[in-house]
C-alpha cells in the first residue's frame, strides 16, 4: 500500500468518523495550539505525533488527550479494518499530519459537504519561472528561455514558503517552464522540505541526465519527481517536445531518479500524436522501473491553443480510460489520469468494486475510500489545489489562467478563501449544463480548465466528457476566442 493509498484512507476515516455536529465542538478544541519543547503546535498535531510514536516526552495534559486520541484513532481502524501499523507509519510523515489537520481545521471552519470545503489547499503546483530548455507544442505556460522580468525575488518566495507552511498547506510541486534551471530552485526546494511539507518536482528531466544534480535533490529532501515522456519512439517525443535529442537525456534521468530511490512518475500528454501509443508508455515505464505514470489531459490553452486539433474527442477519451483502468488492473505500476471522468469509468468498469477518489490516486477497493470519493474526488481545481504563478499571480489551476490576485498585493489566504470564482468552484451546484445535472457531479465535476478552453466559462460543461460529445461536436470545434471569455487571462498565455 502507497503513501496515496493510506492518506485517502485515513481521510476517508475521519470523513465517516466526524459527520455529525458534535465532532466540531472536540476539533476546535484540538486545534487549540499548546507549548511543547519551546514550539507552539496544535493539541491535534501533538496527539497525533504521539500516536504515530514520533513524540513521547509530554506534559500531563497533552499526555492525557493524547492518549485518549490514541484509544479512539485504535478502535476507529479497527472497527474500519485498517492496518493499525499502516496508519501509524503514515502520521509519522510531517505531510500526512499536515493533511490531516487540514481536514480537522476545513470541518471545524466550514463542517462537512460534498466536496468538502478546505481552508487551504492540499497542494499548490507553482509555475517557477517561465524559463525553459525545451519548446513544447502543447505547453500551458508559452515557455521560452527567457526569464520573465517580473518573476518573484528569492525573499518573496520564502515569503510565500512561511505562508504555505502556517496555513498547513501539506504539499507544494515546483513546474514552469522548467523549474530545474532556475537558480532558486534548491534553496526554496530545501525550505519546502525543511518546513515539513512534501517537496516535489515536474520536470522535463533534461538536468536530471546528470546524476550528482539528482544526488542532490535527494540530500535536500525532494519526495516525489514527476518527469514528462510523450512517447516510446524518441523521434516523436522530440518533435513534440522541439529539441532533438530531448527523449534520450529525459530517459537518462528517469534512470538516474530511480537508481537514487525517489518516487518517480513519468508524465505523458494524451493527444493525437499518442493515443495509439499508451500500451507502449506503460510498457516502457515498467522497464524503467518508475512507480506511477500520469496521463494528463491536453488542454488547448497557451501554446497549446495553436494546437487545439490534437485534442482527443469524447470518444476517443473515453476508450482511453477504459484501456488504462484495465491495465491498472493486470500492471503493477500505478497508473492515473487528470482526466476527472476516470473517477466515473473505473465505477462503471468494476462495476462498483474499485474507485479513484483523486488524479494523484489509483484505483482502489471501494470500502470506506466511498467516503473520500464525495470528499476531495473529481476536479481540484480552486478546491483541494491551486497554481501560483511566475509573478506571483494566483490561478485555479496551472491549465486555467485566470489571475485571482497577486500574493505581491494581497495575502495567498485572502486569495484562496475570498476570491469569487475560487468559491463558485468549490460548490458544484454552481455548474450549468449537463455537468450540473449528472449524476457523477459529485465525483466528477468535469474538467474546468477545459470548459473555460472551449466555452470561455470555467462553470460550463466539460466537452471532453462522452456525455458532452454533443458540444463538442456543434458548439466548440475550436478554443473560445478571447472575446467571449467570461474571465481575462495572464497575458504571456493568451
Amino acid at each position: 500500500m502507497t503513501r496515496e493509498h493510506g492518506l485517502t484512507g485515513i481521510l476517508a476515516l475521519f470523513r465517516l468518523c466526524l459527520s455529525n455536529p458534535v465532532s466540531r465542538y472536540i476539533i476546535k478544541a484540538l486545534l487549540k495550539e499548546v507549548e511543547i519543547q519551546g514550539e507552539k503546535r496544535p493539541l491535534l498535531d501533538i496527539a497525533l505525533a504521539y500516536f504515530a510514536g514520533v513524540l513521547r516526552d509530554l506534559p500531563p495534559a497533552a499526555r492525557f488527550v493524547s492518549e485518549l486520541f490514541s484509544a479512539w484513532m485504535e478502535l476507529s481502524l479497527a472497527l474500519l479494518k485498517t492496518d493499525d501499523k499502516f496508519a501509524r507509519e503514515l502520521l509519522a510523515d510531517p505531510p500526512t499530519r499536515r493533511g490531516v489537520l487540514l481536514v480537522f481545521k476545513s470541518i471545524a471552519a466550514n463542517g462537512l459537504g460534498k466536496p468538502m470545503i478546505f481552508e487551504a489547499p492540499f497542494f499548490i503546483v507553482w509555475n517557477f519561472t517561465n524559463m525553459c530548455n525545451l519548446r513544447c507544442a502543447h505547453c500551458y505556460q508559452r515557455a521560452d528561455g527567457k526569464l520573465l522580468e517580473r518573476e518573484l525575488k528569492l525573499p518573496e518566495k520564502l515569503k510565500l514558503v512561511e505562508e504555505l507552511d502556517k496555513m498547513f498547506v501539506c504539499g507544494v510541486a515546483l513546474s514552469g517552464g522548467e523549474p530545474t534551471i532556475h537558480p532558486d530552485f534548491f534553496t526554496i526546494m530545501s525550505e519546502i522540505a525543511r518546513r515539513g511539507m512534501y517537496p516535489a518536482v515536474a520536470t522535463n528531466g533534461i538536468a536530471l541526465a546528470d546524476p550528482h544534480f539528482v544526488r542532490k535533490m535527494k540530500k535536500i529532501g525532494i519526495r516525489y519527481v514527476e518527469i514528462s515522456l510523450d512517447h516510446s519512439k524518441p523521434e516523436v517525443h522530440d518533435k513534440f517536445r522541439g529539441v532533438i535529442g530531448a527523449w534520450e537525456k529525459t530517459v537518462r534521468g528517469i534512470q538516474n531518479c530511480v537508481k537514487e530511490g525517489l518516487f518517480t512518475a513519468i508524465a505523458t500528454t494524451v493527444t493525437k500524436l499518442n493515443l495509439d501509443d499508451v500500451e507502449n508508455m506503460l510498457d516502457l515505464a515498467e522497464d524503467l522501473g518508475v512507480r506511477r505514470i500520469v496521463f494528463f489531459n491536453f488542454i488547448p490553452v497557451g501554446r497549446g491553443r495553436d494546437n487545439y486539433k490534437l485534442d482527443l474527442t469524447p470518444e476517443e477519451r473515453e476508450e482511453f480510460m477504459k484501456l488504462i483502468c484495465r491495465e491498472s488492473r493486470r500492471r503493477k505500476i500505478e497508473i492515473v489520469t487528470t482526466a476527472p471522468q476516470y473517477g466515473r469509468v473505473v465505477l462503471q468498469e468494476t462495476q462498483g468494486e474499485l474507485a479513484a477518489p483523486t488524479h494523484f490516486t489509483p484505483a482502489l477497493k471501494l470500502g470506506i475510500y466511498k467516503a473520500a470519493i464525495e470528499f476531495i474526488g473529481g476536479c481540484g481545481a480552486g478546491r483541494v489545489y491551486c497554481a501560483v504563478e511566475p509573478d506571483g499571480t494566483v490561478t485555479p489551476c496551472v491549465f486555467m489562467p485566470i489571475p485571482r490576485g497577486n500574493i505581491r498585493s494581497e495575502s495567498f489566504y485572502k486569495i484562496w478563501r475570498e476570491d469569487e470564482l475560487m468559491n463558485k468552484l468549490r460548490d458544484r451546484r454552481n455548474l450549468i449544463g449537463i455537468c450540473n445535472r449528472c449524476k457523477y457531479r459529485d465525483i466528477c465535476g468535469g474538467c474546468r480548465a477545459r470548459a473555460f478552453a472551449y466555452f470561455g466559462d470555467p462553470l460550463a460543461d466539460d466537452p471532453g466528457c462522452i456525455y458532452c460529445r454533443r458540444e463538442f461536436y456543434t458548439l466548440c470545434s475550436r478554443p473560445a476566442e478571447p472575446e467571449k471569455r467570461k474571465y481575462a487571462v495572464l497575458t504571456w498565455k493568451v
